[in-house]
């Protein structure tokens, strides 16, 4: 019912504070007023400073790790904030969660192997979340199946698309997808490029094997020969994946290679792998800042696109539904 909630209060803890003002900024509000506290022993506890009661409420908080917190003291924290809220009366509940920690772990590749993001779901449930909004997940199916309050997945595909169109022009371009799991999310990429340029768009994708955390499997399956490709991912971690893709397209004899994930988590050797000279630039969203990098290799070959306008679209119309 439109007017059923008083207003939009948007929370965010302390390590995700950044990114949460430049949604605010989108929305046309500040962030709401709270407190977290450190006690001596580690533990630690937040509040919201303002009235919760009967409002709808969105808390805010990136799940990685940085070098004060890790990504299993972010989740804690988030939870328990997200429960003290409700304890104080809220009446609807939002998790925004621009990197969803542990969202790789979602099946069972060895006996007894733990489904992680699916237990990661159920805690977020058990204090209280009504409903949780993400930015690209590893795997859609899985995250859909781990949640059972409502969800909603945003895509950076549209940013994506944005940037791209800015710098083709008439050459030939390909898509590439460094595995074969990323080829619907390469394809859904090379769709809506093609129906921004009005002309076709090539589809490619590498095969891959990983075993035991060892990547194997160098065959590039599509033609790249004097295209700008652009290699799509979800996220980029040590580079592993990525840089067998840059070499196998370079060998190909692509013409310019282009990287886009959506979360540039960058652990190391990862600096190495984007400074390639066979990469010419590489595309990521603010979902996690670049921190682990060095600031001259960030200015030399990233480009960070702004997230704030998608949690904002998404954000405004829940509110009012």
């Amino acid at each position: 019912m439109l007017g059923y909630y008083h207003s939009v209060k948007l929370f965010c803890l302390n390590a995700s504070r950044p990114l949460a003002e430049r949604v605010a900024l989108a929305l046309g509000q500040a962030l709401d007023a709270h407190e977290e506290r450190e006690f001596e022993d580690g533990e630690h506890k937040a509040r919201p400073l303002v009235s919760v009661l009967d409002e709808d409420v969105y808390i805010l908080q990136s799940l990685y790790s940085d070098p004060d917190q890790s990504v299993n003291d972010k989740l804690c924290r988030m939870l328990f904030f997200i429960g003290a809220v409700k304890d104080a009366g809220a009446q609807r509940v939002t998790a925004v969660i621009p990197y969803l920690g542990y969202a790789r772990k979602d099946r069972r590749t060895k006996s007894r192997d733990p489904v992680t993001s699916r237990y990661v779901a159920q805690l977020f449930e058990s204090v209280g979340t009504d409903r949780a909004i993400v930015l690209d997940v590893h795997n859609r199916a899985a995250f859909d199946n781990a949640f059972r309050c409502p969800t909603l997945h945003l895509e950076a595909r549209s940013l994506f698309v944005g940037y791209m169109r800015k710098l083709v022009r008439d050459e030939p371009i390909s898509v590439v997808s460094p595995d074969v799991g990323g080829v619907k999310r390469a394809r859904l990429l090379r769709d809506s490029l093609q129906q921004a340029l009005s002309r076709e768009v090539n589809l490619g994708f590498m095969e891959k094997q990983r075993s035991a955390g060892i990547v194997s499997g160098e065959t590039l399956v599509g033609d790249v020969r004097d295209s700008t490709v652009i290699i799509v991912d979800d996220l980029i971690s040590t580079g592993g994946t990525l840089i067998r893709a840059v070499e196998s397209c370079s060998r190909a004899g692509a013409a310019s290679i282009y990287a886009a994930a959506t979360h540039g988590l960058f652990i190391e050797p990862a600096g190495e792998v984007i400074d390639h000279a066979a990469l010419t630039r590489l595309v990521i969203t603010d979902s996690v800042p670049p921190f682990r990098l060095d600031p001259p290799l960030v200015q030399r070959k990233l480009d960070i696109l702004e997230t704030a306008p998608l949690f904002a679209e998404a954000i405004h119309p829940l509110h009012r539904a």
